[in-house]
């Protein structure tokens, strides 16, 4: 017998109401008292402050064993795709490519339109003067920062506990990947207990994550009501700009990038595929989640396109968790975003290391709400921007995120039948009539 009680409004909607709420509050703390107010800058450092570093630390103390077990487990757990040689190969470089060519488009996104560059300088400066603390250091490190053959030795980190501590993120995955390669080079009965070991601390840091995403709603409510009350509406003008630039890039990587690479690569109309994946589509759109939808992703592969059940369902829950293409779009924006709105200028090189590393995160990412956040606000750290600036994104994440997951998925089949064309077992004329497709 149930209870009656309503389970509440959803995560998302209370990130999205302390976003409304804290924004609307600093506003008028803004407008009526001023930006300096003595009452203001007593509810900053006394309320807003500490309700906001809690959060913040939470996303901060598990970046690095969140990267380190994801990358390490999901290297290892490649392990078995040399027992089904070119198969898993062609699958992973699928994946790999279009994750890149996606992270691509968005660097192309942002640049060109510049959501955050709009700012005020004096605003900007202000915003650094507030935020800045122990990230200054690494701002003009990222300013002045070059891109040549010690950036690629650097990658080799030489004492990868060092590299955790210091917000190293490339020695880190540098060091997960190859720590990933090595167990499976070692027989499997020595390699177990230390998956076993991986498993169970991926697993609690994800149920960190958890814990952590359940305070996002007063978190992001008072950070964004410490960036208003100092700076107005200046800030948050921007944040239209950058949901029409993730949005834009995601459509066009899916219209444009991934039409090029089914009419060309596997010979299919786009537009028939679409038509045959569109049930799967519209399940990653309502779920945001790559995992509930791998069901109707099976059944539109296997009876809408007419794929081989084995080879689907051997590359679709592979991709479920490695072809991230849409997730890619979104960090790399996100960042690069932020480092304009907080006036860091990253070369073209640094432009390039936020492009790998939003691939790599992207495969890594937790397959879970607010999974993507700790990997963010860490590579965010790298560049000189400082955590509080998650906020001004946070609460519009979810329509985001619904966006995102639909291009994973769109990704993940397209590589189905990629696969099964370069395999010789299946071509576009298998592909049933529409009346025989699901609906």
């Amino acid at each position: 017998m149930t209870s009656g009680k309503s389970p509440g409004p959803a995560l998302h909607t209370k990130i999205l109401a302390g976003l409304l709420i804290g924004g609307v509050l600093g506003l008028l703390a803004n407008t009526q008292l001023g930006g300096h107010h003595p009452l203001v800058d007593w509810v900053n450092r006394y309320l807003a402050y500490p309700a906001g570093q809690v959060f913040l630390r939470m996303l901060f103390m598990i970046v690095m064993p969140l990267v380190f077990a994801s990358i390490a487990l999901g290297v290892a757990g490649l392990g078995d795709l040399r027992k089904v040689g070119r198969v898993g190969g062609k699958a992973i470089g699928y994946f790999l490519a279009t994750t890149f060519l996606a992270a691509s488009t968005g660097l192309v996104f942002v640049n060109m339109a510049k959501p955050g560059a709009g700012l005020d300088p004096e605003v900007k400066a202000g915003l650094m003067e507030a935020y800045s603390g122990a990230a200054s250091e690494k701002v003009s490190i990222a300013k002045g920062g070059g891109f040549g053959v010690d950036t690629f030795v650097n990658i080799v980190t030489r004492n990868p506990v060092k590299s955790a501590a210091d917000g190293d993120l490339l020695g880190l995955i540098f060091f997960a990947l190859v720590f990933g390669a090595a167990l499976t080079l070692i027989p499997a009965g020595k390699a177990r207990p230390m998956l076993e070991l991986l498993e169970a601390v991926n697993a609690a840091v994800i149920a960190i994550v958890g814990m952590a995403m359940k305070l996002a709603p007063y978190g992001v409510t008072a950070l964004i009501f410490g960036v208003t009350s100092r700076f107005g509406l200046a800030l948050l003008a921007p944040l239209g700009g950058y949901i029409l630039v993730v949005l834009g890039a995601l459509l066009f990587h899916a219209a444009v990038n991934m039409s090029l690479v089914l009419r060309f690569a596997v010979g299919l109309s786009p537009a028939v595929f679409f038509d045959r994946v569109r049930s799967a589509l519209i399940t990653a759109f309502s779920t945001s989640s790559s995992s509930a939808t791998l069901p109707a992703a099976l059944s539109s592969a296997e009876q809408g396109l007419g794929v081989p059940p084995q080879v689907a369902g051997f590359v679709l829950p592979i991709g479920s968790t490695m072809c991230m293409n849409g997730t890619s779009i979104f960090e790399g924006v996100t960042v690069i975003f932020l480092c304009q709105v907080f006036g860091v200028d990253l070369t073209l090189g640094q432009m390039v290391a936020v492009v790998v590393m939003a691939v790599i995160t992207a495969i890594g990412a937790a397959g879970v709400p607010g999974g993507s956040i700790p990997l963010m606000v860490g590579i965010m750290a790298m560049f000189g921007v400082p955590g509080e600036a998650i906020a001004i994104v946070l609460g519009v994440d979810r329509i985001l995120d619904m966006s995102r997951t639909t291009v994973n998925v769109y990704g993940d089949i397209s590589a189905v039948v990629f696969v099964a064309r370069s395999e010789g077992v299946w071509k576009p004329s298998m592909v049933p009539p529409a009346e025989k497709a699901p609906a």
